[in-house]
């Protein structure tokens, strides 16, 4: 398993593009399992399960179509991106079992800052309840699989300009909000947020 961390944003279809050729290496065994960290410029991506209706304002940023799973998100500046490339040939071929794994590695990072992020049925994601009754979204998931090969992946908002996720229905709900660590008062460079996702994605899928 590599890791690879980019520091400067990655534009989106460059990312798709390099993606798509990892994956095809790592189905032919021409290539090692690979777990990308970075960040995209501000835009829109909409999964298999966007409604149109859901985008409200475009706010002139790009929107793209995407074969992830799941409804429109935000991607921009201070969000985490985690694209993970993973073979599950070689450990538990299910889909199901695999989304569950992230979410547990999202949780476990979430800890380390002092954050209870929680799992709601019913509504993908990782979400954290605030001072009021309403929860908010922390973490996305968005996977895609091709014969048995995981790409796309998770975004984990750190200090993104929420305003932005105006833009969108977030996957799909109304009813619920969105958060960040700044927003929730705590500050970590996102190289410590690294280390702890790091650390967490280990425990959970290098100890199976």
């Amino acid at each position: 398993m590599q890791w690879q961390a980019s520091t400067d944003p990655v534009h989106y279809p460059d990312a798709v593009a390099a993606m798509e050729k990892r994956v095809q290496e790592i189905i032919s065994g021409q290539a090692d399992e690979l777990i990308w960290l970075l960040e995209h410029p501000s835009l829109y991506t909409a999964g298999t399960g966007a409604k149109e209706s859901d985008l409200l304002d475009s706010r002139g940023f790009p929107v793209y179509k995407s074969g992830r799973g799941g409804q429109y998100t935000y991607h921009g500046p201070g969000q985490r991106i985690a694209y993970v490339m993973l073979d599950l040939r070689k450990r538990n071929p299910d889909i199901r079992a695999f989304v569950k794994q992230l979410e547990r590695c999202i949780i476990m990072t979430l800890a380390a800052f002092g954050v209870i992020g929680e799992i709601r049925e019913g509504r993908v994601g990782v979400w954290v309840a605030g001072n009021t009754w309403q929860e908010s979204k922390i973490a996305a998931l968005g996977i895609r699989i091709r014969k048995w090969v995981t790409f796309h992946g998770i975004s984990i908002n750190i200090h993104p300009d929420l305003s932005h996720y105006e833009g969108i229905v977030p996957c799909g709900i109304r009813e619920y909000g969105v958060t960040s660590l700044k927003a929730l008062g705590i500050h970590p460079s996102m190289e410590k947020f690294d280390r702890e996702f790091m650390k967490a994605f280990t425990r959970t899928f290098c100890h199976q």
